[in-house]
């Protein structure tokens, strides 16, 4: 499995021949190195409606006739845009052709914003996710705070791969996610969701050292690790 980061929360896994999104921001994001109009994709996986991480979903799913799983709310929504969805909630798991997703908590809000109309569609609880494949678990914590049950997803699933909010002021700043990092203790912890506006400006490098002794990597997008 490979698993590659791409700047702010978007997440590429290959597996089993198959491409997998997660949270694909990438129009109007500046520090992803994709292209919205040709990155492929077999499936889109989402934690939340917000529109750093619904991002390019409708464009490229449709380009690619790509399944989009996300929270019942988000799905049904992005169903009416024509979008083939698979609609979840937290706590449910899944077994795909590409693998298995299970939706975990996330402490954080979830609407999408329609600006020509002045209105805020709500799109259901905001999720993380844990992804199952080749014996192998990533687990993206999408946008959250820090909370205590992050202690019992760990006791019920060994984490290979962690990504976790570092920002600060929408979600977990460094110091938490740090706390968050040692409760899951997976085998590489990758800083996300920082630097891609001034509000979440944060050191990525100083964050892994603060790590250790367990192993961090700060990714450059398109760095991968190979699991």
């Amino acid at each position: 499995m490979k698993v590659s980061y791409h700047g702010h929360s978007v997440v590429k896994i290959e597996t089993n021949g198959k491409t997998i999104l997660i949270d694909p921001f990438i129009t109007d994001n500046p520090l992803t190195d994709l292209n919205a109009e040709e990155v492929k994709a077999d499936a889109i996986l989402l934690t939340h409606g917000h529109f750093d991480h619904v991002g390019d979903t409708v464009d490229i799913a449709k380009r690619n006739n790509a399944l989009v799983v996300a929270p019942f709310e988000l799905a049904q929504y992005l169903g009416w845009q024509g979008v083939e969805t698979h609609p979840m909630h937290i706590g449910g798991g899944y077994t795909f052709d590409f693998g298995h997703v299970q939706l975990t908590q996330a402490f954080h809000g979830s609407g999408y914003f329609l600006e020509e109309e002045q209105k805020i569609i709500y799109t259901g609880m905001p999720s993380g996710i844990i992804f199952e494949a080749e014996g192998k678990k990533v687990y993206h914590m999408g946008d959250t705070g820090l909370f205590s049950d992050i202690k019992l997803i760990a006791e019920r699933n060994k984490i290979d791969l962690l990504f976790v909010p570092i920002g600060d002021n929408f979600t977990m700043g460094p110091k938490d996610a740090k706390t968050a990092a040692e409760w899951v203790n997976a085998d590489y912890t990758v800083p996300i969701h920082y630097n891609t506006m001034p509000p979440i400006k944060q050191d990525p490098h100083q964050f892994v050292d603060s790590l250790s002794p367990l192993t961090g990597k700060a990714l450059e997008a398109g760095g991968s690790i190979e699991l």
